[in-house]
């Protein structure tokens, strides 16, 4: 019995992810804006973030820890490095950084 329960957990989340994978698929392709796009990104990035959470969860292991800190990483640096270009596009100089050599 708990098996069947486990199993229909399993198969109700990869579904879930799944329909949100694509989702958000649509809205990095379709988003009007360079905005919308990047959140979508962000998401599809989140949701690969989870899919890693729950294998690991699955197979009570570890060993992927290193990659979903690499995932949240380049998530983080990508919103950044397009926040800035959005914010250059529209004719607003970015402040410097306290400290830095500009």
């Amino acid at each position: 019995m708990a098996e069947t329960i486990a199993m229909w957990i399993t198969v109700v989340a990869g579904a879930g992810f799944a329909v949100t994978a694509v989702l958000a698929l649509i809205r990095v392709i379709f988003g009007p804006t360079i905005l919308d796009r990047m959140v979508a990104s962000d998401v599809l990035v989140t949701t690969l973030m989870l899919v890693v959470g729950t294998e690991m969860v699955i197979n009570k292991h570890t060993t992927t820890i290193g990659l979903m800190v690499l995932l949240a990483a380049t998530s983080v640096l990508a919103t950044i490095m397009v926040a800035i270009y959005v914010r250059r596009r529209q004719g607003r100089a970015v402040p410097p950084v306290e400290g830095s050599y500009e």
